[in-house]
């Protein structure tokens, strides 16, 4: 009975993600016409760019919207593997591809004995959701590399070591998987890949880590947490600006750089009760690795200068993660991800201009996705410390089979 259930649930996943790709890959491709902004332009236009920089063996140093470690340049030039396509189409199949890869490291997972294909699910369903922009950037790249480094973690601490260090130089966030690692082998080869990695691209490439200025440098981005105060102060007669600037739509103007460092803080804030949730843990569970490394990302985007619409695609995968584990505590804050996800489709790119005009249809899709997004994060740490800090958390009851084999045990 229950393999049946669980081959009919299987083919309804692998159908529903079918359907829902192809329907991403005619939005990529043109066939159909996402509405709003051509979200694929950065593709085109910005990564072709980078491409024909990169492929002379140089980084694009003098262009301030390259604000990415440098392994990042594997991916920008990864559509040379498919010769035969332009860049753009290329890097569309890649971007399908890693989205099959997620797929197939959580369907892995998911079907091992205790494990769950909520994991699948949430990747299968969330993804759409965000609309064509996954496929147009490339952090569903990045998002791959994560997912197999923390399905690694707990019977490979080595590889997922080294495959987090890789993925944080393909884009920092993927550093705060080691969050809750315990095993010191996790550490070294974490530590060892990045230095080697890192010191090739030094010596291989010049301006390989430009980019630590250039992030500096940036303002807040009007999808933030604190571009609400601008958005509200705009109708009081703030006479800031909404401008292109170091690659993405940000607020310039008075007050502008005390929201940034306000936000900086807040970051620095998260950054100390993770610390301090490090010290005090005491229960270590098969998902807290997994849980603490959401809790940890979820942190970064909320209080982050930034919000993206791709962030999002960073937490989708993190939370199917922790959903593949049947004793997982984050399948509230999970659902809220997945709400703000289909959130965030409307106000990017589908009503993006009323965000940037400040509107009332622009103010409301901030306050509900960056509300929601705020809400999964208090409750996640809450989750999270309750599960493996506090001292009330109850000890699950023992099973009559697990009564009867402790008796026996010889004292």
């Amino acid at each position: 009975m229950e393999t049946t259930g669980t081959r009919r649930s299987l083919a309804g996943l692998l159908v529903i993600w079918a359907l829902t790709r192809t329907v991403l890959l005619l939005f990529v491709f043109k066939v159909y016409v996402f509405p709003g902004p051509d979200v694929t332009s950065d593709v085109s236009v910005i990564y072709q760019g980078w491409y024909e920089v990169l492929r002379t063996g140089t980084f694009p140093q003098d262009d301030v919207t390259w604000q990415y470690p440098p392994a990042a340049a594997l991916a920008i030039l990864s559509p040379a593997l498919l010769f035969y396509l332009d860049y753009a189409s290329a890097f569309f199949v890649l971007a399908f591809t890693a989205d099959l890869a997620v797929l197939a490291l959580l369907l892995y997972a998911g079907l091992r004995p205790g494990r769950s294909l909520r994991g699948p699910w949430v990747w299968t369903a969330g993804v759409p959701l965000l609309g064509p922009t996954v496929y147009a950037r490339y952090d569903v790249m990045v998002t791959a590399v994560a997912v197999g480094a923390l399905l690694a973690g707990a019977r490979h601490p080595r590889v997922m070591g080294a495959l987090t260090a890789f993925a944080a130089l393909l884009k920092v966030w993927p550093v705060l998987l080691l969050v809750a690692a315990r095993r010191r082998s996790a550490w070294v080869s974490a530590t060892v890949t990045a230095a080697l990695v890192a010191a090739l691209f030094a010596v291989a490439m010049p301006g390989a880590f430009a980019f630590l200025t250039f992030q500096r440098d940036r303002g807040t981005e009007v999808e933030s947490l604190g571009a609400l105060v601008f958005h509200v102060a705009r109708h009081y007669g703030w006479d800031g600006q909404v401008l292109l600037n170091y690659g993405s739509v940000e607020f310039l103007g008075p007050y502008v750089d005390v929201v940034s460092t306000a936000a900086l803080a807040l970051t620095g804030l998260a950054f100390g009760w993770l610390l301090l949730w490090r010290f005090k843990a005491t229960r270590f569970l098969p998902h807290t690795l997994a849980d603490a490394a959401f809790v940890a990302v979820l942190m970064f985007v909320t209080t982050s200068r930034v919000i993206s619409p791709q962030y999002m695609v960073w937490l989708v995968g993190l939370a199917a993660v922790c959903l593949c584990f049947r004793g997982g505590r984050m399948g509230r804050p999970v659902a809220l991800v997945l709400a703000a996800c289909l959130v965030t489709v409307l106000e990017f790119p589908l009503w993006f201009s009323h965000v940037v005009s400040s509107d009332t249809l622009g103010i409301t899709l901030l306050f509900l996705r960056n509300g929601l997004l705020v809400l999964a994060t208090v409750l996640a740490a809450r989750a999270l410390w309750r599960s493996t800090v506090s001292a009330s958390e109850p000890a699950p009851v023992p099973t009559q089979a697990a009564r009867t084999k402790e008796t026996s045990l010889p004292s």
